[in-house]
């Protein structure tokens, strides 16, 4: 039986911190204040704007549906600026053919 990869790795190897430069730099531009040293650490401003008490720690208090809207956040402000990045260069690509 195979072994499941954890969730918080990322498939191709070596990518972590290209990723979490992305994030920092996607989550500033949404407004959020964030450490490009520390991008995790833009959850917590992300939960203190969607009003779920998260820090440091033990978070065993939250719901699913509380962690899920703070990942939920990033993540899905993450997908969309790849989509868009994506179609800007469908649109560079075609224009130059």
């Amino acid at each position: 039986m195979a072994r499941r990869r954890s969730r918080n790795t990322p498939v191709v190897p070596g990518a972590g911190r290209s990723l979490d430069s992305f994030k920092a730099a996607v989550m500033q531009q949404q407004g959020y204040a964030v450490d490009p040293a520390e991008p995790n650490d833009v959850k917590f401003a992300v939960a203190k704007s969607l009003g779920i008490p998260l820090s440091p720690g033990n978070n065993g208090q939250l719901t699913t549906e509380q962690a899920g809207r703070i990942g939920g956040q990033i993540g899905g402000t993450m997908v969309r600026e790849m989509i868009r990045m994506a179609q800007q260069q469908l649109v560079e690509r075609s224009s130059t053919l």
